[in-house]
């Protein structure tokens, strides 16, 4: 099996541990990667912030660069409920004005491709326990796109929990969204740091060494509060602790 890493801008410029952590995952469950180079923004600040028009260019260009992919796999819930949500909605919006049917034709063709990295290891390679070791006290943030605009349920937990060495904890008001929300953190900084810093303080009650998600753009946010607090506990994509060996532990 093969498959395309989706790895997306933010992960790309800010996170680049992050995209090899999930190579040296899937690599060492038997998935050859491809990395498309083509690939670039999925369109998401453009269109939450109403630009719709502005983000078809990178509809179609994100749609051409995984064309022929079978499997695009994506570690942000962020980025894959962009693509699975909205281009679509893009699509069917650019017919409605008579505009054709070329975007909507290349959204219905990328959507079933599209996996956000949990789903692909539990519901596509079937596996919770994939040979991670990772002996820390951890605590697990859902995202807000992952956890109600992908469904993502317990998945992600169901792979922690098979962490070898990994003490999972849970954290309280999970399900509050952290504040970040992309361009709402711009336009509303001071709700959004209010939030964070009530999210920051339900993870250092816990006790857990590392704040664990499945979204960097959430946990940039998570980690700048915690670096402004001079907190201990770290921020870190749950791509990162699962790639994580006995023989190639984590630096």
């Amino acid at each position: 099996m093969r498959a395309a890493l989706f790895v997306t801008c933010v992960n790309d410029a800010l996170y680049p541990r992050t995209g090899i952590a999930v190579v040296r995952l899937l690599e060492r469950l038997g998935v050859g990667v491809d990395f498309p180079a083509a690939q670039s923004c999925c369109g998401q600040p453009q269109y939450n912030t109403g630009y719709r028009r502005e983000s078809e260019p990178l509809l179609r260009r994100t749609a051409e660069a995984f064309a022929g992919h079978p499997y695009v796999v994506t570690p942000s819930g962020s980025c894959a409920a962009m693509v699975r949500t909205h281009y679509p909605r893009i699509g069917r919006q650019a017919e409605q004005e008579g505009r054709g049917s070329e975007l909507a034709a290349l959204a219905e063709d990328l959507v079933p491709r599209v996996h956000e990295l949990t789903e692909f290891l539990v519901d596509v390679l079937g596996v919770t326990d994939v040979g991670a070791y990772f002996p820390h006290t951890v605590t697990y943030h859902p995202s807000c796109h992952g956890l109600r605009g992908l469904g993502l349920g317990d998945r992600p937990r169901r792979l922690l929990a098979a962490v070898k060495g990994l003490d999972l904890v849970e954290l309280p008001g999970a399900e509050e969204c952290c504040g970040f929300g992309g361009t709402f953190a711009v336009k509303n900084p001071d709700v959004s740091a209010a939030m964070g810093t009530d999210k920051i303080a339900n993870a250092v009650g816990t006790g857990a060494d590392v704040l664990c998600g499945a979204d960097n753009s959430c946990l940039a946010h998570l980690d700048g509060i915690l670096r402004r607090r001079g907190d201990a506990m770290r921020a870190l994509h749950l791509a990162e602790i699962l790639a994580s060996t006995e023989e190639e532990p984590l630096r």
